[in-house]
């Protein structure tokens, strides 16, 4: 083999076990009991403070690459990624220039991404008004599904569908079995809300109601049940719609939900007067919301935590004013999700095992990223080496992200990326080898 990795605590499907694992031209060809002996080119032997984890799946991410590299960009995304044990990503369509709503527009993305990724890298492709003729194209052509928005966006050239126009997209994309993930809001409710201005965040809140997530959370649902088209929905923050997402699954609605380490970790108690590198949306909210996030994650209602990586330069952030009605929308996180998430599930008496299933397996399974987020044989060699005892102090400026600026600044976490390995080579950040992916089948 051209490599064997050795360690006492390995996370494997069934759970941890002592172990061998071997790789062979990028994918794992044997698992075997520590102590087999099993030959190979290379041996790493992973110390014994240290456990062997699949390479994590992270299947919301904004890179804005081409086009708002300012932001973001693959080469910095995806170092990102490989510091915080993610050996998948896959690039939401939006904030680009352009947008990921036509096959042209995907080439345009996979020539900025070929030459500067780190870690492998699938694709969403868009849904917006006036685009339906493109979805069955782009779907040929590799994308894991399609990213709508029932309310503003943010940017223009990426609009929202109405209610009517989500259904008969969805009933294009059921006839080919995709999926159709959906940011959900209802922008009805959020035009008769207050609007954000100045420094409080619960101006913010009031800004963004739950009842915005929850309306338009029940808008999916009928959608999927009357065209049979698979659902998702992106980054939950509103614990009250845990209740009706079981309901319908109990009906037989496809439907799958992820949420957010911010949503788990940060409460809207917490977060300071002008704290802009906290407005996100939907948005971060009460202690008692987060509890019962909590809850739906341990209780499978939640199917994965993903980062929703939404970076943005620190002028956009307006951290001088603190203004939340005006200062761009995103948490960055891409590089800490396992960590944070670590921290508190520590607490809670959660097992590493399934925080990592979390967001290794699940959002894998959910997006359809084949081969990825376990150690099996004849899955991709991919591997995080994690240290989860270590204790470590966030810095901006020690991130890998384009832009040096964190919700999570000076905060202490648990549990630290000792080193990544990606179709059984090491990360170095300096020479990438990352591939590109297409949906299989």
């Amino acid at each position: 083999m051209d490599l064997v990795i050795r360690a006492e605590r390995v996370l494997l499907p069934d759970g941890w076990s002592a172990a061998e694992v071997g790789v062979r031209d990028g994918i794992i060809a044997a698992v075997a009991d520590l102590g087999s002996g099993l030959a190979a080119a290379e041996i790493i032997d992973i110390p014994a403070d240290q456990v062997l984890l699949p390479g994590l799946v992270d299947s919301h991410v904004h890179v804005n690459d081409p086009g708002r590299t300012e932001w973001e960009g693959f080469g910095t995304a995806t170092r990102a990624a490989a510091a915080g044990g993610v050996t998948t990503i896959v690039d939401m369509p939006l904030n680009s220039l352009p947008p990921t709503v036509d096959v042209e527009a995907l080439e345009t993305k996979r020539e900025a991404a070929g030459p500067a990724a780190f870690v492998d890298v699938g694709f969403w492709g868009g849904a917006i008004p006036g685009n339906s003729e493109h979805l069955v194209p782009l779907h040929r052509q590799g994308v894991y599904g399609f990213k709508s928005f029932l309310a503003d966006s943010g940017v223009e050239e990426f609009p929202p569908l109405t209610a009517e126009e989500l259904e008969r997209d969805m009933a294009i994309l059921a006839e080919v079995d995709s999926v159709m993930i959906v940011h959900a809001e209802a922008s009805g409710v959020l035009e008769a809300a207050p609007q954000a201005q100045g420094r409080e965040y619960s101006s913010f809140l009031s800004s963004r109601p739950q009842e915005a997530e929850d309306e338009a959370i029940r808008t999916v649902i009928e959608a999927a049940r009357r065209t049979g088209c698979r659902a998702h929905i992106l980054h939950l923050s509103s614990a009250a719609a845990l209740k009706e997402i079981a309901a319908a699954r109990e009906d037989g609605v496809r439907l799958t939900v992820e949420t957010c380490p911010h949503y788990l970790v940060l409460a809207a108690e917490d977060i300071p007067g002008g704290a802009t590198t906290f407005k996100c949306c939907p948005p971060i909210r009460e202690e008692s919301n987060r509890t019962a996030l909590w809850e739906g994650l341990r209780s499978g209602i939640i199917d994965c935590v993903v980062s929703d990586h939404s970076p943005s330069t620190a002028e956009l952030k307006l951290l001088d004013s603190g203004d939340f009605g005006a200062a761009w929308g995103g948490i960055s996180s891409l590089q800490l999700g396992l960590s944070l998430l670590w921290t508190e599930a520590r607490q809670q008496g959660i097992d590493l095992a399934e925080v990592v299933g979390w967001m290794s397996e699940a959002p894998a399974r959910v997006a359809g990223v084949e081969g990825k987020g376990r150690i099996a044989a004849g899955a991709s060699a991919d591997f995080a080496v994690f240290d989860p005892e270590c204790r470590w102090e966030v810095r901006a400026e020690d991130l890998w992200h384009r832009n040096p600026i964190t919700a999570y600044e000076t905060r202490e976490v648990l549990g630290k990326v000792e080193q990544t390995i990606l179709r059984g080579q090491r990360v170095d950040f300096t020479n990438p080898h990352g591939q590109l992916l297409r949906r299989q089948g």
